[in-house]
C-alpha cells in the first residue's frame, strides 16, 4: 500500500495525526523544515518522492492577526499550496484531506453554518484559507476538505494553555463573551480523520466535498475559559483565580487587527451521517486535554 503523507506533522493536528495514523500503515510526516509550503519545486520533490494514497494536509498559516500584515505569505501558505498539492493529487491517484476554518465565514449568521451556506470572510486569514479551498476544490481530484474551529491540545500553542497559563498569573482576567463556536480538540479532529481515511481506502466513493468537522455544542471564549479554569482547578491545579474573577467583555472592548466571526458555529450533520461517525461535546475534549496536561510528565 502506498503510505499515508501528513504535512504540517509539527502542528497540533498534524501532531495528532501521526499518533491517530500510525497503526494503519506507513506514515510519512513532513513539518516545516521537510516540506516548505513557500517553494512549489520543494512541494513537488516530495510528493514524487512520497506517492502517498493520502495527502493529510495539516499545515497553515495561523497566525490571524499577522497575516494582516502578511498577506503574500499567508496567501502562498493556505492559498496557493494546497493547490499545487491537490493537483499533484488528481494527477496520481491520490485522496487529499484538506483542513479549512470557520474563518471562511462572516460569523453574521444567526444559526450554525452548513456546508452550502455562502462563504463571506472579513480577514485575511480567512481569505486565504478560502483562496485554498477553492483551489483544492478547482484541482478536479477526489478530496475533503474539513472545516473546524477554536482547536486545542496538550501539543503546542492554544486558547486552552493561555487561559490556564494567565489564571495561575493574574488576579482578574477579561475575556470576550459575544463570539461563540465550538472548542474542538486536535485529538476529536485526528480520530474522525483516521476514520473517515479508513473509509476512503476501502471504498474511494464513501465521500468527497466540503465537511465540518467540530465537537458539539457551544460556548462563548468567557463560558470556555471559566470552563478550562473550572475543570482544571478540580484536577488539582494548583493557584488559578477562581471563575468569579473572570470579567466578560465584548468584542469591541477588545480590538484585533483582523477581525473575527461573532458566530463560528459549524453545523456536522453532513459529515456524521456521509461517515455514520460521531462526534462528542467540547467538554469531553476540555477534560481529557486538562487530565494530560495534570499527569506526570
Amino acid at each position: 500500500m502506498r503510505p499515508l503523507l501528513i504535512t504540517g506533522a509539527d502542528g497540533q493536528v498534524g501532531f495528532e495525526l501521526r499518533r491517530a495514523l500510525a497503526s494503519r500503515g506507513d506514515v510519512v510526516a513532513y513539518g516545516r523544515a521537510e516540506f516548505d509550503l513557500e517553494n512549489e519545486a520543494n512541494i513537488l520533490v516530495a510528493l514524487r518522492a512520497t506517492r502517498p494514497a493520502i495527502i493529510f494536509n495539516a499545515a497553515a498559516y495561523t497566525a490571524v492577526d499577522r497575516a494582516e500584515s502578511e498577506a503574500a505569505r499567508a496567501g502562498a501558505v493556505n492559498g496557493i499550496a494546497p493547490g499545487v498539492m491537490a493537483r499533484w493529487a488528481a494527477d496520481n491517484d491520490c485522496v487529499m484531506i484538506h483542513y479549512s476554518t470557520d474563518y471562511v465565514f462572516d460569523g453574521e449568521k444567526d444559526s450554525p453554518y452548513v456546508e452550502t451556506d455562502s462563504t463571506n470572510p472579513q480577514s485575511v486569514y480567512g481569505k486565504s484559507k478560502l483562496q485554498g479551498e477553492e483551489a483544492v476544490r478547482a484541482a478536479g481530484g477526489q478530496h475533503l476538505i474539513l472545516r473546524t474551529s477554536w482547536v486545542y491540545g496538550h501539543h503546542g500553542h492554544n486558547f486552552l494553555k493561555t487561559i490556564l497559563r494567565l489564571a495561575s498569573e493574574r488576579e482578574t482576567l477579561r475575556i470576550v463573551a459575544d463570539q461563540v463556536g465550538a472548542p474542538t480538540s486536535a485529538a476529536l479532529i485526528a480520530n474522525t480523520t483516521a476514520r473517515i481515511a479508513d473509509k476512503i481506502l476501502t471504498d474511494k466513493s464513501a465521500g468527497s466535498g466540503v465537511f465540518h468537522l467540530t465537537a458539539q455544542g457551544s460556548a462563548s471564549w468567557y463560558d470556555y475559559a471559566c470552563h478550562i479554569v473550572d475543570r482544571a482547578t478540580a484536577r488539582g491545579f494548583g493557584g488559578l483565580l477562581p471563575t468569579g474573577k473572570i470579567e466578560p467583555i465584548s468584542t469591541r472592548d477588545y480590538p484585533t487587527p483582523a477581525k473575527r466571526p461573532l458566530n463560528s458555529r459549524l453545523n456536522c450533520a453532513k459529515l456524521m451521517d456521509c461517515f455514520d461517525l460521531p462526534l462528542s461535546p467540547w467538554q469531553d475534549g476540555v477534560e481529557e486535554v486538562i487530565g494530560q496536561l495534570a499527569a506526570p510528565n
